[in-house]
């Protein structure tokens, strides 16, 4: 029996990749001038717009004299735009970015008149399960996908969403290959066999690749096509929307409650999450402060920093992009993506300055802007002597307030010193403001050259081995032959363990102390200063160091009691569990096969995780680490990963490319690097709360 098949045009449409923003979007301007005059003179019925409206918006601030045609074209559903502003990466993503890419892509397309939408994810590196729950809340019931569905059919309830799964991928430019229409038909044939293997009566085809134009022909080359598969296939050009309706009745038959991300059949490319770890501490830090800022204008009220904050919001979605965010573009994008961070942080941190100084804020004055109480010590700076207060920083610059102050200029004699102080607050509730509390004098903390601990937590070095209450942590380098998409081990690789070489103690207050540790290995000696406060719960662990080697993988690694079989880490701002099966060694099953991407007991993360079985507990807050690592009872955490490949075609993690051998030198993160997590013991209740003292949203 004959099977219907609906094909879509598309371009997926990579903002920056293996070529920078504007070297693409002149390309851009090709290939969407051409599509629109194709939709124009009905030579193709419709375009689907790979799922986004940032494209667009890149487009028509070049063409906008197009603007009116394209009203014209989405409203009578010839082009399909959003829901997306962009095409993030789920796993890098938090939660209020990505409902803030939503937000600002819905908008975008519905004042365009679109108002059919899907939750198109075909490229994204696997795909969040928490992503349907958002989508839904958006009013969006359809979802597409492709890596990590392992071997799912092509229509599948996920997490209770028609979802389908693009057997073939995404990537089908038959009708641009240079070959007969008799071959383009045997191979279009072979594929749609495979996707029928895994459809009901109906397929879907996408036709369309990486930045790649329509042909001016395809509806020609399509009818001779049906021609030459008449006893097989019809193919029909429509748009996804048609075949959700044709195969509604499939979804129910396969049903799955979980992420995506089995690699058995699709890579999921999984070393992006610690590719470039300068990039990510960065995003980490401008999705907190872009919240933090939001906040402090709610609670304000100040409607006129609305257009500011969207503006902020742009770039940090443009940097949060999939290839942008995953570290695995040319050294210019990322380059670029660099000073957008810095300009978006720049912005976050002047809309709190002037709304401390329009109302009045003494620097001794805490505004609680969560939805909890907060207790804890607080750093807060002035460039007064103040007492009482522990001291334990002086640098030059200005008061932040006359740096605000319009009817003021700084002059040099306005060069000053600036005291850092801690303080201490006690249950401040949510909204509420209160003042700063002097340093409490009674306090239970202990410091020595070798040790700091408190009544919940210790730190200990002997031997020259560090102990963190009773558990071992240690820096491991490893041989790293990947690229920027996959770490590429050495089969007999035992990795380098640095030497602890010398210990000193760094600040000793009744509030908090500190040590710092110098670490050797075989070529760099890296220095970790750990923290920690009166009463508590955690350490802070901060590592600084100048990278001087290439090709390698630095890890901090935690060896527990017993084999880790799961653990529980953050993903869209909300605790996952993972099982793991811990005995797996990557490095004895290398792929020996094309097309191949070697199984790892790697995942993302995002702000941390929870190990929390009952003879194994620890807990991991983190700055920008978005990668972990389980083997036996090790718990590795990615600090360094340097590289110099964007896709390295003699990776032995991955036997074929997954991009071009592009040679990419800021990837080997030559020169200064720092990391920073938190670590403490205990369950979920436990994970929230140093989440809240870490990511506290404190207005001091």
């Amino acid at each position: 029996m004959k099977k219907q098949v609906i094909a879509y045009l598309h371009t997926h449409w990579d903002r920056e990749w293996y070529r920078e923003f504007e070297v693409f979007r002149m390309r851009l301007l090709r290939v969407f001038d051409n599509v629109l005059e194709m939709l124009s003179k009905n030579k193709i019925p419709s375009f689907y717009f790979d799922g986004q409206v940032g494209a667009l918006q890149d487009y028509l601030k070049m063409r906008p004299e197009m603007e009116e045609l394209v009203y014209s074209l989405v409203r009578h559903k010839k082009l399909f735009i959003g829901p997306f502003y962009y095409l993030l990466d789920e796993f890098l993503t938090d939660r209020p970015c990505f409902e803030k890419n939503l937000e600002i892509g819905m908008k975008l397309a519905q004042k365009y008149g679109c108002t059919d939408f899907i939750g198109y994810l075909p490229d994204t590196f696997g795909h969040s399960q928490n992503v349907v729950d958002i989508l839904r809340d958006f009013g969006i019931d359809k979802c597409v996908v492709w890596r990590g569905a392992g071997d799912f059919p092509s229509e599948f309830s996920w997490c209770g969403t028609d979802t389908v799964n693009l057997v073939r991928g995404y990537f089908h430019d038959y009708f641009s290959m240079k070959a007969s229409i008799e071959k383009k038909a045997e191979v279009l044939k072979r594929n749609l066999d495979l996707i029928a293997e895994k459809s009901g009566d109906c397929l879907l085809l996408p036709l369309g690749a990486d930045h790649l134009g329509v042909e001016t022909d395809i509806a020609e080359q399509i009818s001779v096509v049906n021609e030459l598969l008449k006893d097989e296939y019809e193919i029909k050009l429509s748009s996804p929307f048609e075949y959700f309706k044709l195969a509604e009745n499939n979804f129910k038959n396969f049903e799955w409650n979980d992420e995506l991300r089995d690699n058995s059949k699709t890579f999921i490319l999984q070393g992006c999450y610690s590719s470039r770890l300068d990039l990510k501490r960065m995003n980490t830090e401008c999705s907190y402060k872009l919240d933090l800022a939001s906040r402090f204008i709610k609670q304000q009220r100040e409607v006129k920093y609305d257009t500011l904050m969207d503006y902020a919001y742009k770039m940090l979605l443009q940097n949060q992009t999939h290839d942008s965010i995953c570290g695995c573009s040319t050294d210019d994008v990322h380059r670029e993506n660099i000073i957008r961070y810095k300009k978006i942080a720049q912005i976050a941190d002047t809309v709190i300055d002037e709304l401390k100084f329009k109302n009045n804020f003494d620097e001794k004055k805490i505004l609680n802007l969560s939805d909890r109480p907060f207790s804890g010590v607080i750093e807060f700076k002035s460039s007064k002597k103040i007492e009482g207060y522990d001291c334990v920083k002086i640098e030059k610059g200005f008061e932040k307030t006359l740096l605000t102050d319009t009817q003021r200029i700084p002059v040099t004699e306005d060069y000053t010193n600036i005291y850092t102080y801690l303080a201490e607050v006690e249950n401040v509730e949510a909204g509420e403001v209160e003042y700063l509390m002097p340093a409490i004098k009674n306090s239970d903390l202990k410091v020595t050259e070798n040790s700091i601990e408190n009544s919940n937590i210790s730190f200990v070095i002997n031997n020259k081995k560090v102990f963190i209450n009773g558990i071992e942590m240690s820096l491991v380098d490893y041989i790293d032959l990947g690229d920027s998409y996959n770490s590429g081990p050495k089969a007999d690789d035992k990795g380098n363990i640095f030497k602890v070489l010398r210990t000193k103690v760094l600040l000793n207050t009744s509030t908090r102390a500190a040590l710092k540790i110098d670490f050797d290995g075989l070529w760099d000696v890296i220095s970790l200063v750990v923290s920690l406060d009166r009463n508590a719960a955690y350490l802070r662990f901060k590592f600084d160091w100048t990278n001087t080697q290439k090709n390698h993988l630095l890890y901090v690694q935690f060896e527990l009691e017993k084999n880790i079989r799961e653990v529980f880490s953050e993903d869209m701002n909300v605790l996952i569990k993972r099982l793991y099966e811990p005995e797996y060694d990557i490095r004895k099953n290398l792929p020996d096969k094309r097309g191949l991407e070697a199984k790892t007991n790697t995942a993302p993360m995002q702000r941390g995780l929870l190990i929390d079985e009952e003879s194994n507990n620890l807990g991991i807050v983190t700055k920008g680490l978005t990668q972990y690592e389980v083997y036996k009872n090790r718990l590795m955490i990615p600090i360094l990963r340097a590289t110099g490949l964007i896709s390295n075609p003699l990776n032995p993690a991955r036997t074929t490319p997954a991009g071009p051998p592009i040679e990419v030198e800021t990837l080997q993160q030559i020169g200064h690097n720092t990391a920073e997590f938190y670590v403490f013991f205990g369950n979920q209740n436990a994970f929230d709360d140093v989440i809240h003292q870490v990511y506290n949203y404190i207005i001091i």
